[in-house]
């Protein structure tokens, strides 16, 4: 089975059945053959932008994740660790964090943000 890291927006789209989210994202996610991983760094960042009113999201988030058949990426210090040699592409301390675990763990990415890719960064969309 591949594994498959899924960006925080791409997961809210999934999870709201937004039409933004792309067909061929729609497809992978759906995929048996497909495991979706969806990073603790993603529901962080949930986290803090509800609490800001930035966005909306369910108040039972982590079971909906795990209710769709995501599963989850834990931060490990390499992850962490990898952010350091990243080159500053992108700003955004989540997305960084994403980076660096897709490249650590060598698995592509669902976004739709064309900056992952400067990385190196296997995407989808």
């Amino acid at each position: 089975m591949s594994r498959l890291l899924v960006d925080t927006q791409a997961l809210l789209w999934w999870l709201t059945d937004d039409s933004a989210l792309s067909a061929t994202a729609r497809e992978a996610l759906a995929d048996p053959a497909i495991e979706p991983l969806v990073s603790t760094a993603s529901v962080w960042e949930i986290a803090i932008k509800r609490s800001l009113g930035k966005l909306s999201a369910p108040d039972d988030l982590p079971e909906r994740v795990s209710d769709e058949g995501f599963s989850w990426l834990a931060i490990s210090p390499a992850h962490a660790w990898h952010v350091r040699d990243l080159p500053a592409h992108h700003r955004d301390p989540f997305d960084r964090l994403l980076i660096a675990q897709a490249l650590t763990e060598q698995l592509p990415i669902i976004t739709t943000d064309a900056r992952f890719a400067e990385y190196g960064v296997e995407t989808r969309w």
